[in-house]
């Protein structure tokens, strides 16, 4: 059954307006009609069963019927992840999005090349794959933050991942197991964090470097390769 996310409370009875795109999605590309049924969710009221009451030219309308599942929210874990270059960084939205991840921080260390982001284009990534994968949320984009600036006004409570390419630390599965609590997991740009940032990266107490094999891996291979390991070692995979 199509999924829509939609900003309005839901209740039973209650109307909701989908957008522009959203309408002629069901209408013209889907051709539901009036009677029709979809879920909706918003990310604070769970999922629910709706009807399409009303579906004209220039839009349509729905009415929420009866909740199908209560809310519910995934392991608190963000994926902090360098700016890489367009395609990448969507697929990883996309993927963090698909693997639980609460949010996704966009950051700016020494090495990375690129400064530039469509973040509309992002959310409505994170939103699309909320859809699909049956998660009752959708994942927070946050404007990009310079690396130190996300370290100096972190809290100690939240484990941060350190994705190491020195090859000196634990292989994550290890390192991972029997942790729980917030989380986050932090991966490098292109040409890898700078030597200094590494160095206080490893100096942190709240800091749990580990490593993902052998090989140099890409970005994108490297987040959705972590948030794995993440998921069956400490998230809701077990």
């Amino acid at each position: 059954m199509i999924r829509l996310f939609v900003p309005n409370d839901l209740s039973a009875g209650a109307g909701v307006v989908p957008t522009v795109d959203q309408s002629r999605y069901l209408t013209s590309v889907m051709r539901l009609s009036v009677g029709a049924e979809l879920l909706l969710f918003n990310g604070r009221d769970g999922e629910w069963r709706a009807t399409i009451i009303e579906a004209t030219k220039r839009g349509c309308l729905l009415k929420a019927e009866e909740q199908t599942r209560p809310m519910h929210l995934g392991p608190d874990l963000d994926l902090i992840v360098a700016m890489v270059k367009r395609g990448r960084v969507e697929t990883i939205v996309e993927k963090a999005a698909e693997l639980g991840a609460r949010r996704v921080r966009l950051t700016i260390t020494r090495r990375t090349n690129v400064d530039f982001v469509k973040l509309g284009r992002l959310d409505a990534i994170a939103m699309e794959a909320a859809e699909q994968t049956g998660r009752l949320d959708v994942p927070e984009v946050a404007d990009p933050e310079k690396l130190d600036k996300i370290l100096d006004g972190w809290d100690p409570a939240r484990r941060l991942v350190f994705c190491d390419e020195g090859g000196d630390a634990r292989p994550a599965i290890e390192a991972l197991a029997g942790t729980g609590g917030p989380a986050a997991i932090l991966i490098g740009p292109e040409g890898g964090f700078a030597p200094e940032e590494r160095e206080r990266l490893r100096g942190l107490s709240f800091v749990t470097p580990v490593s993902l094999g052998p090989r140099i891996l890409r970005a994108d291979t490297a987040a959705i390769s972590a948030m794995t390991l993440w998921q069956a070692a400490a998230g809701d995979w077990r």
